[in-house]
């Protein structure tokens, strides 16, 4: 392998570069390596038979026009999209051996957060920082499973509106018990550095539904906050999904849609915050995302 620095590519031979070779790993070992640009029938037939969207694609058309404005209905995209909710449903439940189609439900999508704990925790509590300043992971556009870390600046402002759709099968261990989704609010007030708990008291039994919760007006200057998801003193599974932490005409919450609420990040995306931090998690308790059944 030639080892290289810098690399200039004349113009006239950059149609001819990039079209047989392609970059490596850009952050640990950078590396210029060939591109698989020939694929053999069978390859090609192996690739069609991987792919799910031939078989979503004739569920989907089985629908009636109120089944696919169903899916249009409860998407979580900016600009909602049935068939991209469809496909994103779909595809998990062939991923995961699971048959038929789902009926589309507005308080959670193809992928939740389940946080569990079993004997012998009795305590499970995660945390989402929100400084001015961190780094977040963000596709390229146009560029199939590339990403790049993005530093963010989110400057908080009020009012700040709080929103998760959840589903608990909790039971007490002890007096005192309780299952919380809330901000920390961090504000200055007359040289105080105060802060203001903004808290969604989720029952421990409960279905599918949504619970919010605003502040409006706090003293002084609101300068930051963080999420925190804390089960004390119970024992069982809640699951939670289309998180949201809105100010500034934004939701500035991470992984919202609940895709891997685990998600660590290594190599060179290091400086990125995980979505969703262990403060407490004893043995017995744990996080992630699954595919509701």
């Amino acid at each position: 392998m030639v080892v290289t620095t810098y690399l200039t590519i004349p113009p006239e031979l950059e149609e001819l570069y990039y079209s047989g070779l392609q970059s490596g790993d850009r952050f640990v070992l950078p590396k210029i390596r060939p591109k698989n640009v020939i694929l053999s029938r069978e390859k090609i037939e192996g690739l069609t038979k991987r792919s799910y969207l031939p078989a979503i694609a004739i569920l989907w058309h089985a629908l009636t026009d109120q089944q696919q404005a169903d899916w249009k209905a409860v998407s979580p995209y900016a600009r909602p999209n049935g068939w991209a909710s469809f496909v994103a449903d779909q595809s998990k439940r062939i991923k995961f051996g699971i048959g038929g189609t789902a009926t589309p439900n507005e308080d959670h999508q193809d992928m939740v957060g389940k946080i569990e704990i079993i004997a012998p925790a009795e305590e499970i509590k995660i945390t989402q920082p929100h400084p001015s300043s961190y780094w977040v992971s963000r596709k390229v556009q146009g560029k199939k499973g590339m990403y790049l870390p993005i530093e963010v600046n989110e400057s908080f402002a009020l009012p700040f509106k709080l929103t998760i759709h959840r589903k608990s099968n909790l039971t007490s261990t002890g007096a005192g018990s309780f299952c919380r989704f809330y901000a920390s609010i961090r504000h200055l007030y007359q040289g105080q550095n105060l802060n203001h708990d903004e808290i969604i008291e989720i029952p421990l039994i409960s279905g599918w539904d949504e619970q919010e919760a605003t502040t409006s007006v706090l003293a002084g200057l609101a300068v930051s906050y963080n999420l925190f998801i804390h089960l004390y003193k119970v024992r069982g599974t809640l699951l939670i999904d289309l998180v949201k932490a809105e100010h500034s005409g934004s939701n500035w919450a991470r992984d919202p849609l609940c895709k891997k609420i685990e998600q660590d990040f290594t190599r060179g995306f290091y400086q990125i915050p995980k979505h969703w931090a262990p403060i407490t998690m004893p043995e017995g308790s744990d996080y992630e995302s699954i595919y509701p059944t």
